[in-house]
């Protein structure tokens, strides 16, 4: 028996050596050693800029310090010019875990709390991920609409594309209170205008992805289908929306990414009590520099989140057409 363990030994060894340089390979060895670097360069800059509070607040105490005292303050300010990684993960769990159990009640009112509290980041990141959803379901849907008017309607595509592209030189900051205010007008509030401005955004990927991938078409197999005289909406279901899926993701990551930017900057204007952009509001009024990070970090989170949903959902589209993901 012993014998047998020790022959399986080597081979142990073998495959976590094989494993640990795929890891090395992959991803996941690269993205740790810039995340580390950044954490470093981060903490460096901390003691940087805070460097002056710092001081301050050791000299206001009249008592000698040294070199380590003022990196320690730095890195401890309540209200710092450049807060800690520390303290931004000590933020976000006090605004979530510990909203949920700052009081010693039972699990209902616990969960209740952590999702429905207004001083939880998980409360404002879900207003801001419903208005991201909503104006990223509006902004795909019109984008490919338009790209199959372009496609398909000469007049559409001489008339329409020039203002496609010129709506996006329009800067967001300057035409969303214009949104806010037409839409509040028109009864609609809330939601809607947030919504609206993060369709405006995410149209635009989705628009020249498509209008690029219908006509990524085999001219040949177009020409096959006229050979056997398929209509146009067999050229389009059977050829032309085939060829577009290879195309239409990469836009719908771009898309989700700016749909989540206009989420947040049509909370600006309003006056938003809620949501990850109101967080970012309030922080720049009252200096809370460390909220700010926190919801920052959150809206970056967010986003790499949207982004992964959107490509696990076109490896599945295409294991469902039966090729490699």
């Amino acid at each position: 028996m012993t014998t047998e363990v020790a022959l399986h030994e080597p081979s142990r060894a073998a495959d976590l050596g094989l494993r640990l340089r795929r890891a090395a390979q992959g991803r996941a060895l690269p993205v740790a050693t810039v995340l580390a670097a950044i954490t470093v360069i981060w903490y460096l800059a901390a003691i940087g800029l805070n460097h002056d509070r710092a001081v301050d607040r050791l000299a206001d105490a009249d008592q000698a310090f040294t070199w380590s005292d003022v990196v320690g303050t730095a890195w401890s300010l309540e209200r710092p010019v450049l807060p800690t990684p520390t303290q931004i993960a000590g933020n976000i769990w006090d605004n979530t875990v510990g909203v949920a159990t700052s009081r010693y009640e039972d699990l209902p009112t616990a969960i209740e709390r952590f999702f429905g509290h207004r001083r939880s980041l998980v409360y404002h990141t879900w207003v801001t991920l419903a208005s991201t959803l909503v104006g990223f379901a509006l902004g795909t849907a019109l984008g490919i609409l338009l790209a199959v008017g372009i496609v398909h309607v000469l007049t559409l595509e001489r008339s329409l594309m020039p203002w496609v592209i010129a709506s996006q030189t329009v800067p967001i900051l300057a035409i969303a209170p214009m949104i806010v205010v037409v839409l509040g007008n028109a009864g609609l509030t809330g939601m809607w205008p947030k919504a609206v401005i993060s369709a405006y955004l995410s149209f635009f990927p989705v628009t020249i992805g498509m209008v690029k991938g219908l006509r990524a078409a085999d001219p040949l197999q177009r020409d096959l289908m006229r050979t056997y005289s398929a209509t146009g909406a067999q050229v389009f279901w059977m050829l032309r929306w085939p060829s577009s899926i290879s195309f239409l993701f990469p836009s719908l990551k771009i898309g989700v990414a700016l749909s989540l930017v206009g989420a947040i900057v049509g909370e600006l204007p309003t006056g938003a009590q809620a949501g990850l952009g109101a967080r970012l509001l309030s922080g720049s009024y009252y200096g809370q520099m460390v909220s700010m990070w926190a919801a920052l970090i959150l809206s970056a989170l967010l986003a790499m989140l949207l982004i992964a949903a959107v490509s696990l959902a076109e490896k599945l589209v295409i294991a469902a057409r039966g090729g490699q993901p």
